[in-house]
């Protein structure tokens, strides 16, 4: 059996934060209109992380497989590929939290059945099988869309509109088409890291044939994108707090002292050596932008 330290290395807790962030700022907005259920956010959050966890352990195992993650790449050492975890178990936790996730989602629906009704029930259910279904086909399978550049798309899905809409239709029972702002804003910060993931595998990925947005677009275009996508992440709030009468949701911009140097570090081509250490930066400054936001829905 693996020790537990290389169980936690694979679970990559500074990913884990994103997990977090989209429940927060879903419950948030529920808890602005009145709708806010502390069960419901509880089974949220442990739903969303074993999600977050059974998509790092796929794309461990998925990697070491194909071939992406081998001896020598930029980046922390991965599970399988180094040994710490043999193909086998970690094939078994990918089973483990599948059914996690499906049991913890169940759990999660049956909580906001009083809101969703059966119908609603049985949307949100499918939702959740898919987002299961996502979580391991970024790398694993005959096709991984991971691997032909789709994987930026699914990220901004799942973790931004399913993610924070999908939160707040629990509470709710139905979805409000203003809330797509912050959901999109929260969807491209979780972009923002995944892109920081590719652009330090940018030479890795290209020599495996894993053709990530980044490996096709290049690192050039890679930096461009960067600073879009943050900037495109904080107007989308800017316009939702000025737009709809939120100006206490103003505060995420606050955020911004932590992500304009990290934009000045990832322009400046002298760091793409040192890349990794941006993942974290971004990963807990969305979580700073979520509790923001959520301060931001308190009235005073």
């Amino acid at each position: 059996m693996s020790s537990i330290s290389n169980w936690i290395k694979a679970f990559r807790l500074r990913t884990l934060p994103l997990s977090f962030s989209l429940i927060i700022v879903g419950s948030a907005l529920a808890y602005e209109r009145g709708l806010f259920q502390l069960s419901i956010f509880v089974a949220a959050i442990i739903t969303t992380l074993f999600l977050q966890i059974l998509s790092n352990v796929s794309n461990d195992y998925g990697d070491a497989v194909s071939g992406a993650d081998f001896a020598g790449r930029v980046g922390p050492e991965r599970a399988v590929q180094s040994g710490a975890i043999s193909l086998q178990d970690m094939r078994k936790a990918i089973v483990c939290f599948s059914i996690l996730s499906l049991l913890s989602g169940i759990v999660l629906l049956c909580v906001a059945m009083p809101s969703l009704g059966i119908q609603g029930v049985l949307i949100m259910f499918a939702i959740g099988l898919a987002c299961i279904v996502a979580a391991i086909c970024y790398t694993v399978g005959k096709r991984p869309y991971g691997y032909v550049g789709l994987g930026d798309l699914s990220v901004f899905i799942f973790f931004g509109l399913v993610g924070v809409a999908g939160s707040y239709v629990l509470y709710s029972g139905k979805l409000e088409a203003e809330l797509l702002l912050p959901a999109s804003s929260i969807g491209l910060l979780s972009v923002a890291v995944l892109n920081m993931n590719n652009m330090r595998d940018y030479d890795s990925d290209k020599r495996s044939g894993k053709n990530t947005l980044i490996v096709r677009m290049g690192l050039s275009w890679g930096r461009i994108y960067q600073v879009c996508i943050v900037i495109g992440a904080f107007v989308g709030l800017a316009i939702y707090a000025v737009c709809f009468g939120r100006i206490l949701q103003l505060l995420p911009l606050l955020a911004l002292v932590r992500f304009v140097p990290h934009l000045i570090f990832v322009v400046d081509k002298k760091n793409e050596a040192n890349l990794d250490t941006q993942l974290k930066v971004v990963s807990v400054g969305t979580l700073i932008v979520a509790l923001l936001f959520a301060i931001g829905s308190v009235e005073v």
